[in-house]
């Protein structure tokens, strides 16, 4: 088992060096972050606790072989119980745990190490303590009952290593914790090396900014340098008569305590970047900021003023950079202004289209289809000519065509929309004008449109309306005055039903040219349009009405 080559140690005597301190320990040895300390003074395990915190430390934890064979060397093989810091309180101890239920007195159970007596125990439950023997033997002891001895613990962040020997030269070292002496190997911070030949007292502390401990004093320069080389950094020299002094290598300089090297940057005022520059400084700012006049702080480069067209459409300045944004209506896609679409959200029947106007959106339809007038975001079935293909269910057998035209068969025995001639109904009073799906009425020179269909004169001096001049002026059509109703003679009972027999002829004479339209191919169709006028559709189911 390794034991000694582990440790950093020191059997110190006391009183070596000096007047002795107040309840110093007979022998103490410490490693690199911890001290321990040996004290041959009987009490129970409060008071011995209570001794060991007054010194800055705390009863001993042996949590490792290394712990334990520190106390080995302290205990020199002399006989007697010792206090370790472990204790049970108030409850029955567990065999089954490697501490059986004990706790170190830093409140924690943790330990990679035990070393009970096997063939001792207290019986029954409550608060004991534990003791060590010379053969290194765990015992349980009454917390209340005293022990020969104590140890106790100090732990430290760091250790400054002994200075080197140096012949005719004598060095006594004080712990903070008391001891005094002049062979340690390790001394925690706050140690005190005298070298009274040199009129030298170092104490061991933080070096610099580092952060390591290193042995120094208050004053600046370097000691002596046949001394841990004058406690200089790099080097040490005494030529030139001026005594000893240390320098530092290139790219350094010396530190304010004139022995440790540091950058030239270290404590520079540089707000962001210190680039060392023989043996010197220079500041440096990070992208998007320029060094101000002072050489150390920097000051934010407005890129927005300095950059043009730096963004599509908005840059706004920040700290150290800039931001792209957009202008109302747009939002940023792979870092370009997109128009943000509005169609997600349209109410559009078919087809939609983002613009800058308006909603920011437009409703469209597919093919055969025109965007309804009274609802702009619906479609109706349109057919913008002579004739199209009907909508039939896939048997096709339930054909439908728009308004305004009829079902047919074409050429190769398809079904067929074709439109309907209404300008051959007389619907308009004047003239008409037939379009796919649909009519216009138009009215003479002279007479205006009232209610589609109908045409009423404009009276002289009354405001002109709306009339139609695609026909030219017309002679206007001499009024029909109903004849009055009188005793009948029988000549005019004769003619009444002459009339009505006319009439009748004239009817079926109607119906035969509408049925000859009907049943002709639609490549012999006149059709008289003179632009795409459009008329409200809905769809209606028309069946064929031709003889085949």
């Amino acid at each position: 088992m390794r034991r000694l080559p582990l440790l950093l140690l020191l059997l110190l005597g006391l009183g070596l060096g000096g007047q002795p301190q107040p309840d110093p320990p007979l022998g103490a040895q410490c490693l690199e972050h911890d001290c321990f300390g040996i004290f041959w003074e009987s009490h129970p395990f409060v008071e011995a606790s209570a001794a060991c915190e007054k010194g800055g430390g705390h009863l001993m934890t042996v949590r490792s072989t290394v712990a334990e064979d520190a106390i080995a060397v302290l205990l020199q093989n002399r006989s007697g119980r010792l206090w370790l810091g472990l204790r049970l309180s108030h409850r029955c101890p567990d065999p089954a745990q490697r501490l059986r239920g004990f706790q170190w007195v830093t409140g924690d159970g943790r330990t990679d190490y035990s070393n009970w007596e096997p063939s001792t125990g207290l019986r029954g439950c409550g608060e004991r303590c534990v003791t060590v023997s010379r053969e290194l033997r765990w015992e349980e002891r009454m917390c209340q009952e005293p022990a020969d001895g104590f140890l106790c613990e100090y732990n430290y962040r760091g250790s400054c290593p002994h200075l080197p020997p140096v012949e005719g030269l004598l060095v006594t070292y004080a712990t903070p914790f008391g001891v005094r002496g002049g062979d340690f190997q390790a001394l925690p911070p706050g140690s005190v090396a005298l070298i009274p030949a040199m009129g030298l007292e170092l104490l061991c502390d933080e070096a610099g900014d580092s952060g390591g401990l290193r042995w120094g004093r208050g004053a600046p320069g370097a000691w002596p340098c046949r001394l841990a080389n004058g406690g200089c950094e790099a080097a040490c020299g005494e030529e030139g008569g001026g005594g000893p002094h240390c320098s530092c290598p290139d790219g350094k300089v010396l530190a304010p305590d004139g022995r440790g090297c540091s950058s030239p940057c270290a404590g520079a005022p540089c707000q962001h970047h210190c680039v060392v520059a023989d043996s010197s400084f220079v500041c440096m700012c990070e992208e998007g900021y320029q060094l101000a006049a002072d050489g150390s702080s920097c000051k934010d480069i407005d890129d927005c003023a300095t950059v043009p067209r730096l963004c599509e459409q908005v840059c706004v300045n920040t700290l150290g950079g800039f931001e792209c944004r957009c202008h109302h209506g747009y939002e940023m896609v792979e870092e370009r202004c997109q128009p943000i679409s509005r169609c997600q959200e349209a109410p559009c029947e078919q087809q939609c289209e983002d613009v800058a106007e308006g909603d920011g959106y437009r409703c469209s339809c597919s093919i055969g289809y025109a965007v309804d007038p009274r609802d702009p975001s619906r479609c109706y079935w349109h057919c913008n000519d002579s004739q199209c293909p009907a909508e039939c269910n896939k048997y096709g057998q339930s054909c439908e065509c728009p308004e305004g035209f009829i079902l047919d068969e074409g050429d190769k025995g398809q079904k067929v929309c074709v439109d309907l001639d209404e300008c051959n109904m007389d619907y308009c009073e004047h003239n008409c004008t037939n379009h796919p799906g649909g009519y216009q009425c138009h009215c003479q020179d002279g007479y205006r449109l009232r209610q589609k269909f109908h045409c009423i004169k404009i009276l002289p001096g009354a405001e002109e309306g709306a009339y139609s001049g695609d026909f030219g002026p017309q002679s206007p059509i001499p009024s029909r005055t109903p004849p009055k109703v009188g005793h009948l003679h029988p000549g005019v009972l004769v003619g009444v039903a002459v009339g009505a027999l006319s009439a009748a002829l004239a009817l079926l004479a109607l119906g035969y040219h509408l049925v000859k339209k009907c049943c002709r191919p639609p490549a012999t169709m006149d059709y008289k349009c003179s632009g795409p006028h459009e008329k409200e559709m809905g769809l209606q189911p028309v069946a064929s009405s031709c003889a085949t």
